[in-house]
């Protein structure tokens, strides 16, 4: 069973742009790069509900290199373009991930159905560092469509559990990722029980969107917190005590 290293609360909130009302649950910077690599970032936005209106909210083109950032959308509706060319609207349970490689400019918006009809936005974002070998990698898009990724139903009912990137069980995430990692979505049931296989040696973190869950079954993790594991042990356990959902 992988230990708890930390449990840590999310800094205060402040708005990207003016579409993202955001709360950052880990970066780099607050942590230590060395606790949470190749983990750099980790950004819930809302939710929040927007009006309906005529110019799309967010944020103007801005610069990455280096890393990739991952957006996963669970309400609402966003459009992002880049200087490579690529582009495309992302909706609930979509996901795209962008390498930023040796440089990309990009800006992301609400799309303009969901400006015009207004309504909530809810998504996190993760950025994750590229090797140093690959910083200098070709910018790329993929955008993984809420079909592609597969859903998992967990033992006795506990919930279920979409594999983003890397593996669980039998069965593979869509993304193509530089570093072997595992990225999942999880949704559990209230008093449900997962217990979850995790890569022996391998940076672990828990973020918890909703709800309260308790850890190993000893640590009560609430609303916007972020579990850090110790990169020993294959195991960790989660149960739902309050309403659901949690991304790890």
């Amino acid at each position: 069973m992988k230990t708890l290293q930390g449990v840590y609360s999310a800094a205060r909130g402040h708005w990207v742009g003016d579409g993202f009302p955001v709360r950052s649950l880990f970066s780099y910077d607050r942590m230590g790069a060395q606790h949470i690599s190749p983990f750099l970032l980790l950004d819930h936005a809302g939710p929040f509900e927007f009006s309906a209106g005529g110019r799309p909210r967010g944020v103007g083109q801005h610069p990455h290199r280096g890393f990739e950032t991952v957006t996963l959308v669970y309400q609402g509706e966003l459009e992002h373009r880049d200087s490579t060319g690529s582009g495309g609207h992302i909706g609930p349970g979509d996901v795209q991930w962008m390498t930023a490689g040796a440089g990309i400019v990009h800006e992301e918006f609400h799309s303009r159905a969901f400006t015009e009809q207004g309504g909530v936005l809810e998504m996190v974002q993760l950025w994750v560092n590229l090797p140093a070998r690959d910083k200098s990698a070709p910018p790329a898009y993929q955008t993984l469509l809420a079909s592609a990724i597969p859903e998992v139903s967990l033992p006795d009912g506990a919930g279920r559990l979409r594999v983003v990137a890397g593996d669980y069980q039998a069965h593979q995430g869509p993304a193509k990722t530089f570093t072997p990692i595992n990225v999942w979505d999880l949704q559990l049931r209230p008093g449900g029980v997962a217990r979850l296989p995790v890569p022996e040696g391998h940076t672990t973190l828990l973020a918890v969107l909703s709800g309260t869950v308790l850890v190993n079954g000893s640590e009560l993790v609430r609303e916007s917190g972020l579990v850090c594991f110790s990169r020993e042990g294959d195991e960790l356990q989660l149960e739902l005590i309050t309403t659901p959902r949690c991304c790890c």
